[in-house]
């Protein structure tokens, strides 16, 4: 079993800036990925971002696509998702995952963490 924490979520204006962070434990080696996700009131959850955790690679949806960066520090089994320029639309819960690595974006997800809330005020 893997357990996934979430942290860094809070409330910002419009135009500022968040780091999420995503720490695992357990059985780490049983995934090769990991993926930010995001779920607001009314709206089908949707991805935000992916990374390898083998080699680093990165993937991203067209809507946070230059302001937001995922990146990993291995030594600590931590995903993080730097968000910069946050818009009102980017209020939601903000989920990270673990999962397989198959072609060009992280799949399969088998773990899930309980999720930290993201508020942008216009």
């Amino acid at each position: 079993q893997v357990q996934l924490v979430e942290s860094g979520g809070g409330s910002v204006q419009s135009g500022g800036s968040l780091r999420l962070s995503c720490a695992a434990s357990g059985s780490t080696w049983t995934y090769n990925c990991m993926g930010w996700f995001r779920q607001a009131p009314g709206k089908e959850r949707e991805g935000v971002a992916h990374i390898s955790t083998t080699f680093g690679t990165t993937y991203y949806y067209d809507s946070v696509k230059g302001r937001f960066t995922i990146s990993q520090d291995n030594s600590k089994n931590t995903v993080y998702l730097q968000m910069n320029d946050l818009k009102p639309e980017d209020t939601a819960m903000y989920y990270c995952a673990a999962g397989l690595w198959s072609g060009t974006m992280c799949r399969a997800y088998k773990y899930w963490g309980q999720g930290t809330q993201v508020t942008v005020s216009s």
